[in-house]
């Protein structure tokens, strides 16, 4: 699934003063690559996410997911579209204690009345797949960061959404843990032929880039990515 900015202006109110995060930016993500954000804090990495997703809108311009432009949507259809086409991973897990790994997993499928029984085995085959079926059983506390943030990409691939944003998946962990992280979310968008945007502040994350792009000065540049033979190994 493709994803375009096209001429996107966003200012939020700081304080009593207008803070311009973004003015005529333009991007294209394209469909079925893995796409880092990189820059420094603060800049609007994750205000970017948030209007990908339609959580924020922008003040001019268009946001087109697809075939869809985000911000001429009701916030009903915006809701409803996020649920039905979008995964996000966060850097602090956000999974809920009183459920289990499997509850975690299968909740949002559940909401979007996805059938029990689907659900189950698709959540069966990523926690397969992460090295996690085994505990399905426990809850969040039992496990460590890394296997947390395992439990959360399942959780945000379950519902086979298009497109997966991921603000700072490895910013909670160590470095082996994050490079773990890295190649395990990577490697399950790509073998599922999905978009992934993340958001990080990791130069390792050149690795297993398609696309690259710096946050600065209120736009977007596009990077050059690692060159093919040494990308996604």
């Amino acid at each position: 699934m493709d994803v375009q900015m096209l001429k996107i202006d966003k200012s939020f109110d700081d304080s009593g003063t207008r803070r311009t995060i973004f003015s005529r930016t333009s991007a294209r993500f394209g469909s079925g690559s893995v796409c880092m954000i990189m820059g420094k804090s603060g800049v609007g990495k994750s205000s970017l996410l948030n209007l990908i997703s339609g959580i924020d809108l922008p003040d001019k311009g268009e946001i087109r997911v697809g075939d869809r432009c985000i911000n001429t949507m009701t916030d009903t259809d915006r809701t409803l579209f996020r649920r039905r086409h979008i995964g996000f991973i966060y850097q602090f897990f956000n999974l809920i204690p009183v459920l289990t790994v499997l509850e975690n997993v299968t909740l949002i499928a559940e909401l979007d009345r996805t059938p029990k029984k689907t659900c189950r085995n698709r959540a069966q085959a990523l926690l397969e797949q992460v090295g996690l079926w085994d505990r399905r059983q426990d809850f969040p506390e039992t496990l460590s960061g890394g296997e947390q943030q395992r439990v959360a990409i399942v959780r945000a691939l379950v519902n086979d959404p298009d497109l997966v944003l991921a603000d700072e998946p490895t910013g909670n962990l160590d470095q082996e843990a994050g490079r773990t992280i890295m190649e395990m979310i990577s490697t399950l968008v790509r073998k599922q032929n999905k978009t992934l945007i993340m958001v990080t502040h990791s130069p390792d994350a050149a690795v297993w880039a398609d696309q690259m792009f710096t946050v600065a000065d209120r736009t977007l540049t596009p990077l050059k990515p690692m060159p093919s033979g040494q990308a996604h190994g």
